[in-house]
């Protein structure tokens, strides 16, 4: 069993992306959370953890995919991409797996931290190498049509930083249209996890960067228990259908 994998749905299957997809299990809904972090102690992974805990507690199955703990590769391959052109060529035995993993979500929910404004190599390879040409898109009736999707992404940035507002629009143009929608999913929704460092980080109006000492103690326990309860909201307003206001 891959690590972090809270349950496998049907693990004898044979059919592959190209084949017909097989009707979901009725009885409850499947979530695919990923965590795109190269440690296992980070905030990212906790963060992980704690939307696996809610997605489970409000009847979810959930696969738990930490693409660092599985070994995955974010490189491409040419076994990957054999051949662009052909929509239904094979692709290398591991993407199969992965894409598996992706049809068998009714909900995906992808948990980051940013960087430079946008997700980690290692998010954007398993996007780049897994979301291909012909499984994702580029059919007119898309394969991931009808499912859901929440991208978590923490921050180092205070709330109240200036840059802010700019990289949650960009997150949002990026994730949502740029990724999501083009690949037909019904709903996506991002979540911007500021105040994600113990030293806080702000731009000035100067454009400096300002880091302000070590949050310790009680002070630190308030700043990680809101963080937290931000985050279970995210959660909470996607698993309803709803946004969480700027």
């Amino acid at each position: 069993m891959p690590p972090g994998l809270y349950w496998i749905h049907r693990t004898d299957r044979t059919d592959q992306p190209g084949d017909t997809v097989p009707q979901q299990d009725s009885r409850a809904s499947t979530a695919l959370v990923v965590v795109a972090h190269h440690r296992a102690d980070s905030l990212t992974a906790h963060t992980a953890r704690r939307a696996a805990a809610r997605l489970e507690a409000a009847g979810y199955r959930v696969d738990l995919l930490d693409l660092r703990a599985e070994g995955f590769d974010p490189r491409m391959t040419v076994a990957d991409q054999p051949d662009w052109g052909d929509r239904d060529k094979r692709y290398s035995d591991e993407v199969h797996a992965h894409m598996r993993r992706v049809l068998d979500a009714d909900v995906v929910v992808a948990v980051f931290p940013v960087y430079w404004q946008s997700v980690p190599a290692l998010l954007k390879g398993w996007i780049d190498r897994v979301w291909n040409y012909g499984f994702a898109y580029g059919r007119s009736k898309p394969r991931l049509a009808g499912k859901r999707i929440l991208w978590l992404g923490l921050a180092g940035a205070t709330a109240d930083d200036l840059v802010t507002d700019g990289m949650r629009k960009i997150l949002e143009t990026n994730l949502s249209e740029g990724i999501a929608y083009y690949c037909g999913f019904a709903h996506s929704a991002v979540g911007l996890l500021t105040d994600a460092e113990e030293r806080p980080q702000r731009v000035d109006a100067e454009g400096n960067l300002r880091v302000g000492d070590a949050v310790a103690g009680a002070e630190r326990e308030a700043q990680y228990a809101a963080f937290d309860q931000l985050a279970l909201e995210y959660v909470e307003k996607f698993l309803a259908g709803e946004t969480v206001p700027a």
